[in-house]
């Protein structure tokens, strides 16, 4: 398959100078070592050995081994051209109970792989937490309770204190919508609790956390301080079905962290759930403290309509009435609508909604089901759909977006959370008995990208 029709016919474009590009990835999905150099148990750990919770039973335990082959990971990535790489630190590895004493195996990790990026010239970009909570926390009612937030300030400048003068860009915590609803509304991810009141409260701690870990980081002189947010365009045949899940994906993210309030709508809908008594004076402010870069990880818009006796989606608590439809655009193997031109409209809503703030791609990519044949990866579907992504991100910049970069997901195929290893999102062809890395044709054509900051026609 060649270019999508969507690109097709299309010219050259370059992006603007200083444009930041390169890949990322998460601890748990990459790193391995779980039971090495002093490193706790993480709810991931503890949830991918709950039969029936993972595919095929899979855990992180050695995934990519990471851990042991950081070296050869960096020096992959300086040949595919790679300017920044944006990695997650393991809580876990730092304080293995997720409080009290430091890890300094973990740190020393840590240093040493930073240490690496810069020695051949690629950009750290730091993500405090990707989901891999110390167990301990969560046996103390992990992201439900107030103190899993002031302990995550604390880890917060404990990793600062050792990486913060290699270090430029923090970002305090990825996709916490999927830490909540998927953790604890829905139970498809760790922790795995099914309880609709319990994601609102996880949705404000994380928050809180982030605001807690913000003011660490802007007191130890971090330069440039942001957050994560999965974001998706919301559209449909009724304006009111349309709010209520924009305002369960995006706007209870949002406007806490850019306008320093819950939309009043959510809040509303969800006192059927929560009488939100976690919310404590101050804690907005601390929230919606200024930051400096806004992470948009954007995979496909949603599309939903009124359907009577529709039941709720587990993920999108009190949605009942609301059906979530899908169109016939291409799909990736996760069954996600590939829809270039939504990317656009989602960086053009952000910009005017939400002045102010730059904006970083931190993750965008796609799952399709490669095939190593004779030493090679010919994906060309995943060429297609980079293609079209940058051209609708370049869209969104002549509109105004103030877009500074994008962070191609994945470097490589890794642990794809509750779908184990059989989701491949990599540039970089992974396998997992042999731990050999092939670059597929994708990751040399996205060097080429790289290397004229923009794409040819």
């Amino acid at each position: 398959m060649g270019i999508s029709e969507e690109t097709a016919g299309k010219g050259d474009i370059t992006f603007p100078k200083g444009f930041v590009w390169g890949t990322a990835t998460a601890s748990y999905q990459i790193e391995g070592a779980a039971h090495e150099d002093g490193r706790g148990p993480s709810i991931w750990d503890t949830f991918s050995r709950t039969p029936g919770k993972v595919v095929g039973g899979h855990t992180g335990d050695v995934a990519c081994d990471h851990y042991h082959r950081y070296r050869d990971d960096v020096a992959m990535m300086a040949d595919l051209g790679m300017q920044a790489y944006r990695f997650s630190i393991a809580w876990p590895r730092i304080q293995p109970d997720g409080s009290g004493p430091v890890n300094p195996r973990g740190l020393d990790f840590y240093e040493r792989l930073v240490d690496e990026l810069r020695g051949h010239g690629i950009t750290p970009i730091v993500t405090l937490y990707h989901w891999d909570l110390p167990q301990a926390l969560e046996d103390r009612g992990g992201w439900t309770s107030r103190e899993t937030a002031e302990r995550f300030a604390e880890y917060a400048a404990i990793v600062h204190g050792r990486l913060g003068d290699r270090v430029e860009t923090w970002t305090t915590l990825n996709e916490p919508w999927c830490s909540s609803f998927l953790g604890y509304g829905a139970g498809i991810h760790a922790p795995g609790r099914t309880e609709p009141g319990a994601a609102f409260a996880a949705v404000h701690h994380l928050l809180l956390g982030h605001g807690l870990a913000t003011a660490e980081l802007r007191a130890a002189g971090a330069k440039q301080v942001g957050i994560t947010l999965n974001l998706a365009p919301i559209s449909g045949n009724d304006p009111l079905a349309v709010a209520h899940i924009d305002g369960l994906q995006n706007r209870i993210f949002l406007d806490p962290v850019l306008r320093k309030e819950y939309p009043a709508d959510v809040v509303e809908r969800a006192r059927r759930f929560t009488d939100w008594s976690f919310v404590r004076d101050g804690d907005l402010d601390l929230i919606g403290a200024p930051i400096d870069l806004l992470g948009v990880n954007y995979y496909s818009p949603t599309t939903v309509e009124l359907r009577a006796g529709q039941p709720a989606n587990p993920v999108h608590p009190g949605s009942e009435g609301i059906a979530f439809v899908q169109g016939d655009e291409e799909r990736t193997a996760m069954g996600w609508s590939v829809v270039p031109s939504a990317l656009t409209d989602l960086l053009v809503r952000l910009s005017r909604d939400y002045p102010g703030t730059p904006l970083i791609i931190t993750e965008n990519g796609a799952a399709f089901d490669d095939v190593l044949v004779d030493g090679r990866v010919a994906d060309e579907r995943r060429i297609a759909f980079l293609d079209g992504h940058f051209r609708a991100a370049h869209a969104a910049i002549e509109a105004g977006a103030d877009l500074r970069g994008y962070l191609v997901w994945s470097l490589m195929d890794n642990f794809e959370w509750a779908e184990g290893y059989g989701k491949r999102f990599g540039l970089v062809h992974v396998d997992y008995a042999s731990q050999n890395r092939v670059p597929k044709d994708s990751a040399l054509w996205y060097r080429e990208v790289v290397r004229r900051n923009g794409i040819r026609s």
